[in-house]
């Protein structure tokens, strides 16, 4: 009898895991570079229910995971503003470690140092903080993310790929971080950087607010169901009660 009840409540809990999944996408809908968190769920089969010979599929409360997928790019005309036209991560050193992002807005400080809007320095293919000469002006990037300075070379920005099958989770400035060490990688026109342009979230609004108003209506079928079954059991105990007065 109280089977349908415990499948409602497992079903209330994915429910409820998937709306903070979605208010969380859509708090950073216009976050530069932000990746979207998805959830993959399952049924799982009650052990107690299968030592009874019964198989009562419960939903469970969901696996999430960081979505890698690219998001739509804007020219902005910024030339420190960078995109990556590929797979790779950039990369920044924070109090935290190192940690990689597409949100490509470089800041050059007084000194020549290219750090992120949050002031964490852009990192090269070795792990060492970019460093530019403030006094020889705009730098040129290359697509292979090399920078330029009156037509010297001076500086490169790292470049960094996940190894397969790496989890994610999130860090600071839009970024993730995997736990398995990133490859450097080498730019190139196919797999390097645009400058002037920068990448967007990877969250599509319109999405997320149509699987909003469906959770929403599971939501709600769910507890209708959950009311209609604990209406029975109570007409079910009075009925009983009856009988055997």
């Amino acid at each position: 009898m109280q089977n349908p009840i415990y499948v409602g409540v497992s079903g209330q809990i994915s429910l409820e895991r998937r709306m903070e999944t979605i208010a969380r996408n859509m708090a950073n809908v216009n976050t530069t570079g932000f990746r979207s968190e998805e959830m993959k769920f399952e049924s799982l089969v009650s052990p107690v229910a299968r030592d009874n010979n019964q198989n009562v599929n419960f939903s469970s409360a969901g696996k999430t995971y960081i979505s890698t997928n690219r998001g739509p790019v804007t020219q902005t005309g910024n030339p420190l503003d960078v995109a990556v036209n590929g797979d790779s991560y950039f990369s920044l050193q924070t109090p935290n470690g190192q940690v990689y992002t597409r949100d490509g807005r470089m800041v050059m400080t007084q000194e020549g140092g290219l750090v992120s809007v949050q002031g964490y320095p852009f990192l090269d293919n070795g792990g060492a903080p970019i460093q530019i000469d403030p006094a020889n002006g705009t730098p040129r990037i290359a697509a292979d993310g090399a920078i330029y300075q009156n037509n010297l070379q001076v500086a490169a920005i790292g470049l960094y790929q996940f190894q397969p099958d790496s989890k994610l989770h999130y860090g600071p400035n839009a970024s993730v971080i995997p736990d398995k060490a990133p490859i450097p990688v080498q730019g190139d026109a196919a797999n390097g950087v645009v400058q002037g342009f920068l990448e967007n979230s990877n969250v599509n609004g319109v999405v997320e607010m149509t699987r909003l108003i469906e959770v929403s209506r599971a939501f709600e079928r769910v507890e209708a169901m959950m009311r209609q079954q604990e209406e029975r059991s109570s007409q079910a105990i009075q009925t009983l009660g009856g009988k055997n007065q």
